[in-house]
């Protein structure tokens, strides 16, 4: 009797409820639980399932170039010149071996790899699953095996085949041999299958460089009916690779080591064949490690990773401590002063790996670790015996990046130190600096004014509720062409900073060291910046945009930053002052008054204008006139910036012979 209930629109949950995915199904309907994903990063591991195997022939010796096509539809083809796929009648299993391997998961011939009767000793596909799992997601695969002068073809169609073996006798002088398979991503299977160029790229790059010897050859279509080509080749494997990565830096020459050994993951597991291959050098301006197991890149690492941070460590410790280099009472150095400096290739290859999952990222073999770490330490330390000036110039790398972290640590804690405390504080410490009473972020409003003249002038004419007001003295720090440091030592950058309130934003390697920009603190609706119209207040203004620019962009970009329009000139008639912000503005004002008595002169500083003019012109939202600066505007002007003042020697005179007509009075250019 069915245990099925009916409540509503629902059934109960009972032992009718449990079904089982059969077949292609498997795939088709679960393919996360084999490629890792069921959107474009699985299907890209589906292709490399398929290159795996074709790898695994090229390192037992069969065959040394490997082809893969991409072609315009996003089908993918892979062929090699290995000994081909059995694809004849299996009497110990009762079934075809096209069916075992393409039909099947957990069906492979690499099941024996650690016996001395196995045909693959160190194999990248071990699970017996990629090629079903690949020909079970497609929307159709082909299988084209040459061997043994005989030509066997399958097909497939949506995981099933579509269909017989189709056996052809080849010539008696054709002797090719190898496989040539080509398969479509299935759109129902994967959520995305166009597989960018790049990863191919990337993929049989890292694949040439740990198996050495062999031509990896990409063909694409170039939309145009032809293929373009791209061959990968390593003449000297991962020693090649670690100069590559090294772009002409490294303060050693790169060196390689290899061993061999076997050993087991607990005492009760057999044996196991490792072969470990580390090339590296040292650089002051690139870092990279790269591990690799039976040829497959390990993205996440695992027991190689683990060995490499605690063997160097270890090594490089030792020899400071040896020969002095430490400071007293100096802390010890850790992996991340080492890798900064460090380039490095790890190749290992196995008859048994412990993957983290089909994906391949990771190995978690406590054998490999273990034996990793000791080979390295010893490896290490006789290479610092036999080579002293390399060690010396190792240890004096990791030690100045020990003490850059270290200062960096220090610098950190400092500036987050001078940047922190709350409005009051930021109002007793910082000196010019005159706060308003409202603490509603949404209304307060800061102006940036030039000298302690201006600072008066504004400081009388403002709304004290909402509007605050700081004076910056002499000129402010050009931050286009400062270093981090500098620029935190200028007293007026800072106490902006610490009135601004949300830290600083910061690229490249300072990133994260410093004060970490939070939009959460901003304690300003406005922030505006009022100088003189003059030359003097163009320049403060300038380089005040430059610091939001370097230091602050998300200010701009939310709107945050305005410039205050300050007259031109003053324009009188009878009781009445008008203000022109521009020669147009003057000519229409004068205009305006036609034969009307009037007297004109420039506007005055700030400073030397009164409260009453200030907030006319200035500070009355009313009447005021702010210029929101865009991040157009502020590239723009750290462009000019940069060429006026900046390094660009060429650019400058550019510039000058291009413009200064625009600027030259009674001159003859």
């Amino acid at each position: 009797m069915a245990e099925k209930v009916q409540t509503g629109k629902k059934e109960e949950y009972g032992n009718q409820s449990i079904t089982q995915l059969k077949g292609a199904d498997r795939v088709r309907k679960r393919p996360a639980v084999i490629f890792g994903s069921d959107g474009l990063e699985g299907c890209e591991h589906a292709v490399f399932e398929i290159v795996s195997n074709s790898v695994d022939e090229a390192k037992e010796g069969y065959g040394d170039v490997i082809v893969v096509t991409r072609f315009a539809d996003r089908s993918i083809q892979v062929e090699d010149s290995g000994r081909g796929v059995p694809m004849g009648y299996n009497e110990k299993e009762k079934r075809y071996n096209w069916d075992l391997i393409f039909c099947e998961l957990y069906a492979g011939g690499k099941y024996e790899n650690n016996s001395e009767s196995g045909n693959y000793a160190f194999a990248l596909g071990l699970n017996g699953l990629g090629a079903c799992a690949t020909q079970c997601a497609s929307e159709y695969m082909e299988v084209r095996s040459y061997s043994g002068g005989i030509l066997s073809e399958m097909h497939f169609k949506k995981g099933k085949p579509s269909g017989k073996l189709k056996e052809i006798p080849l010539g008696p002088k054709d002797k090719k041999h190898g496989t040539i398979i080509r398969w479509l991503p299935d759109l129902e299977v994967f959520t995305d299958v166009d597989i960018p160029l790049e990863y191919f790229e990337d993929m049989l790059k890292r694949q040439a460089v740990v198996n050495s010897g062999v031509h990896f050859v990409l063909r694409y279509e170039n939309g145009k009916g032809k293929f373009d080509e791209q061959e990968f080749f390593y003449k000297n494997g991962i020693t090649d690779r670690v100069a590559e990565l090294s772009r002409g830096t490294s303060l050693t020459e790169p060196v390689f080591f290899k061993t061999e050994t076997s050993g087991r993951d607990r005492a009760d597991m057999d044996d196991y064949k490792l072969k470990i291959e580390m090339a590296f050098c040292v650089s002051n301006r690139e870092k990279a490690i790269e591990y690799y197991h039976n040829s497959g890149w390990l993205e996440h690492g695992g027991s190689p990773d683990k060995a490499t941070r605690s063997a160097f460590v270890y090594a490089i410790d030792k020899y400071l401590k040896s020969s002095g280099k430490y400071k007293k009472n100096e802390s010890k150095i850790t992996f991340s002063d080492v890798a900064d400096c460090l380039i490095l290739v790890v190749s290992s290859f196995s008859t048994q790996a412990s993957y983290a999952n089909q994906t391949k990222k990771a190995i978690n073999n406590v054998f490999i670790a273990d034996a990793m770490t000791e080979w390295f330490k010893k490896t290490l330390e006789i290479y610092f015996i036999e080579r002293p000036m390399e060690a010396e110039k190792i240890a004096n790398q990791v030690l100045i990046n020990k003490r850059s972290r270290e200062s960096a640590e220090s610098t950190r804690l400092d500036i987050r130190k001078k940047l922190s405390g709350n409005v009051l504080d930021v109002a007793n410490r910082v000196e010019k600096f005159v706060n308003c009473r409202s603490k509603d972020s949404d209304k307060r409003e800061v102006y940036i004014v030039e000298g302690d003249s201006a600072l008066g002038s504004c400081k009388q004419a403002r709304d004290s509720e909402y509007q605050a007001v700081f004076a910056v003295r002499g000129k402010t720090l050009n931050c286009m062409k400062s270093t981090y440091d500098k620029i935190f030592k200028s007293e007026v950058v800072v106490n902006l900073l610490k009135i601004i309130g949300c830290g600083v934003e910061l690229n490249g390697k300072a990133k994260g060291e410093l004060a970490p920009f939070d939009l959460g603190s901003l304690r300003w609706n406005k922030i505006i910046i009022c100088t003189d119209a003059d030359e003097d207040g163009f320049q403060i203004r300038t380089l005040l945009l430059t610091v939001f620019y370097r230091l602050l962009p998300t200010l701009i970009e939310l709107g945050k930053v305005y410039i205050a329009e300050t007259p031109l000139y003053e324009i009188t008639c009878r009781d009445e002052t008008l203000f022109a912000y521009d020669e147009k503005e003057k000519a229409e004002i004068l205009q305006n008054l036609g034969t009307q008595k009037y007297t004109l002169q420039r506007s005055k500083g700030l400073g030397e204008n009164t409260a009453q003019m200030m907030s006319q012109t200035t500070m009355n939202p009313k009447s005021r006139r702010l210029i929101r600066i865009s991040p157009a505007d502020a590239a723009k002007t750290a462009e000019i910036f940069e060429i006026l003042l900046g390094d660009d020697l060429e650019g400058r005179k550019r510039f000058i012979f291009e413009n200064g007509h625009r600027y030259a009075k009674d001159a003859d250019i």
